[in-house]
Order: structure tokens, then sequence, then C-alpha cells
């Protein structure tokens, strides 16, 4: 049996359709995938991902010990910012990638995937020096509201001052929302504005219907993993299992962003030293293809009929109107208009690369 958030009841009373996803009960649409999807575009969409999980170090030494496991740096950042970040094996593959929140040097506090809430907890228990972590993943859950319209509505459920000049990008505070304590956080996986309002469990269903009532005359919408995976894609936000695994390194998957080598030790870093001296042999690149055809993971990506790369996510991009695809291939094809093709179902389909992301929210 799958487990279930504290806001399966809602869903079911608004016609979700649900799904089995990471082992977790959850609705893939309400309407459609489509009509969310340009709901979180155009307006906002609400959506539940209570399954991600959470783990703390609390204490002395906090940081240090936090800090040590991850790709980017909290030194250098500050109390109420967050960092995207990467936790890596030996091999410099991602373990996970996480969300992690400086609360101060002693309050270090991650937001893990659902498919991976167990195993990075043992990880992190494992190879924590200093403080030991703790798994707080039952005592929250997890609403996202996302789009143009998401701030003006969790504004006026709130007390707190939540505009960007407060609570920047990646920033984050504390305090009601609709009479429920959250952590609010300016972050998500859609690339529109928006909030994760992190609750206790019993106060998720009060803020839900307070969030869809409220936004209501702004045409906020509940909103399924169906539109959250197309919303994603058209940003090239990476997908743990498609697009991120333990074999690919975050050079490979063009995440060296979140990387940070100057006078930082983590796990996994030596490896990622010497893959930036040696030189990358495969890129992880966006493509769109420009024959009828919609790439899906798994899909062979060939050049000149041989087996070159293989497809990580892909869909028909509801804002761009393009089949658009994410995938690994050799570096020489890395370039923006490299072309390919990808075998759909013993069918060769023309794609070429192009710039990401697909979509540009601005």
């Amino acid at each position: 049996m799958p487990r279930q958030t504290p806001l399966n009841a809602a869903h079911r009373k608004l016609g979700g359709k649900m799904v089995d996803f990471a082992g977790w009960d959850l609705p893939v649409q309400y309407t459609s995938v489509i009509s969310e999807h340009e709901a979180v575009r155009t307006a906002a969409g609400l959506f539940d991902v209570s399954h991600m999980g959470e783990i703390e170090f609390a204490g002395k030494g906090a940081l240090e010990s936090a800090n040590a496991l991850i790709t980017n740096d909290l030194t250098r950042a500050v109390d109420g910012q967050a960092l995207y970040s990467g936790l890596l094996n030996d091999q410099g593959g991602f373990v996970d990638d996480v969300v992690v929140y400086r609360f101060s040097p002693e309050r270090i506090f991650f937001c893990v995937n659902a498919s991976n809430r167990e195993k990075d907890f043992a990880w992190m228990k494992s190879r924590a020096r200093g403080v030991v972590p703790r798994d707080r993943g039952d005592e929250f859950a997890q609403l996202a509201v996302q789009g143009p319209k998401a701030a003006g509505i969790v504004q006026r459920l709130t007390k707190v001052d939540v505009s960007k000049a407060k609570v920047g990008t990646y920033r984050f505070t504390q305090g009601q929302v609709a009479g429920v304590e959250c952590i609010i956080s300016r972050t998500g996986y859609t690339g529109e504005d928006g909030f994760e309002l992190y609750c206790p469990p019993g106060g998720a269903e009060k803020l839900w219907w307070a969030l869809l009532e409220e936004g209501k005359a702004d045409g906020l919408k509940p909103t399924g993993l169906g539109a959250r995976d197309s919303l994603r894609t058209e940003m090239k936000f990476a997908l743990y299992g498609n697009d991120i695994d333990d074999t690919h390194t975050p050079l490979d998957a063009g995440l060296g962003w979140i990387v940070k080598l100057e006078n930082h030790d983590f796990i996994g870093a030596d490896v990622l030293r010497r893959q930036k001296a040696q030189g990358l042999t495969r890129k992880l690149v966006g493509f769109e293809t420009t024959e009828p055809g919609i790439p899906r993971p798994h899909y062979p990506i060939l050049k000149d009929g041989k087996p070159v790369g293989e497809v990580t996510s892909g869909t028909m991009g509801p804002s761009v109107k393009k089949a658009i695809g994410i995938g690994y291939v050799p570096l020489a094809l890395a370039p923006e208009g490299s072309t390919f093709h990808v075998e759909m179902r013993g069918r060769l389909v023309a794609a070429r690369v192009v710039k990401t992301p697909f979509y540009n929210p601005a």
C-alpha cells in the first residue's frame, strides 16, 4: 500500500486521479495536465509535495557537519538563505539533489527527494562527522504555491512581509500563513515565482483549503504530478532518477554552478577536481525534435546510425508548443545547433540541441 500524505482526503474530494509515485499515493492530475500547467504559467497552482523528506542537523557544529556532505558551500550563505546542492558518492555521482536551508550555524535543514528519503538519511548518518542528523520527514507537510500570482495569494494570508525585498529567491522566513505555522521558502520546481510552505501535518488541510479559497479569484488551481513534470522539463530542471543519478556527476549534468571546489572539501570533491582538469566526455543537453514525435525517457539517441546516448526526460511542452527532451550526449554533440536522431519505437526522428531553459518565464 502506498503511503498517504496528510492531504490525501483533500485530493480525493477534489477528484484527483491518484497514482503510486515513489511509494506515495498522489494526484497525477485533477482536470487535465495542460490546464493545470497553464494555470501555473499564467496565474497560480497549488501542489502537495508532502512526500518530500526533511533531515536536520542541530547543535554546535551543525554547519560544519552538513557542509562536508554537500557540493555547495553553506559558509558562503547567510542565515535565512537556501542553497540547491548535491550529495555525492565517492565516485562523484549523485546520491541525491537537495535544497539546504541555513537557519543558523547550529541549525541546518535539508529537503530531500521522496524516493531517496530513507537512503539519504542512512547515507548522511553514516558519513556525518560531529553532529548526527535527525530524520524529521514525518513532522512536516509541504505545499507549493507557484505562479505569477502566487506571492500575492500567500501575502494576503499572512502578516509576514513576503515581498521580494524581504524574502528574495532562495530565501526563507517563518510565520503563520492562514493561521498555520510555516517555514515560508521562496523556492520551487516550476520556474515561476512562488513559495514552498512547510507546516505541521495537522495544519496541512487548513492551509490547503485556505489557499484554494483565497486564490480562487486569481485562477489558482490544484495541480498534480503531471503538470509538475512538464513545468520542470520546460525549465530543464533535473529530476533524480531520470536526468541525474549515481553514475553522473554534477559537471556531466551542467550543474557546475552548485559545485564549490575552492576551499571546500566534500565527499566526491577530488573526483570532480580530476574531471575538471581532464575535461568532460559527455553532457546533459536540451533538444527539440524537428520532425513529428515526442521523446520519452530511455529512447536511444543516435548519430550517423550509431547509439551515442539516451533521452532522460521528454514531453510535449505546453508553454513552448514543441516536443522537447533532455539527454546525455558526447561532448562533440553538446553545442547548440548540433543534430542527431532519437529512435522512437523503431522510427528515427530528427532533433537538434537548443538553448535552455526551453521556456523563459520573464
